[in-house]
């Protein structure tokens, strides 16, 4: 059975992002539907999976990276208001026997996310 992962990369620094806040939400026809929030280990992953086998549905979710909050932590100097406060991403799961792994790539000025394995 398939599980929701993440992981993200600093690549201004060219380290893990430790302590990143990220948020996940079920888009779905009545909206959008908090349903956690986790930060990333010294890894920059999460300790257990975004959602496992059992909690995993056929939908639409966002994941929400809040990296101008992980910016500033590292003492980073950003405009106000940063250039990228928060970083959504939205993808679909479509087969619940696959694993499904969203990883972030990012600075204070650009991201990059793809689908993992």
């Amino acid at each position: 059975m398939g599980a929701l992962s993440t992981h993200v990369l600093d690549t201004a620094s060219g380290r893990p992002a430790a302590d990143l806040r990220i948020d996940l939400a079920l888009i779905d026809g009545a909206g959008t539907r908090w349903l956690k929030t986790v930060h990333t280990n010294a890894r920059g992953r999460t300790d257990r999976p975004l959602l496992d086998a059992g909690e995993l549905a056929l939908a639409r979710y966002e994941l929400t990276f809040h990296v101008a909050d992980y910016f500033r932590a590292l003492g980073a100097v950003l405009a106000e208001p940063a250039f990228l406060d928060t970083v959504p991403v939205r993808f679909a799961i479509s087969d619940l026997a696959q694993g499904w792994h969203v990883p972030l790539l990012v600075t204070p000025w650009s991201y990059s996310t793809y689908r993992g394995s």
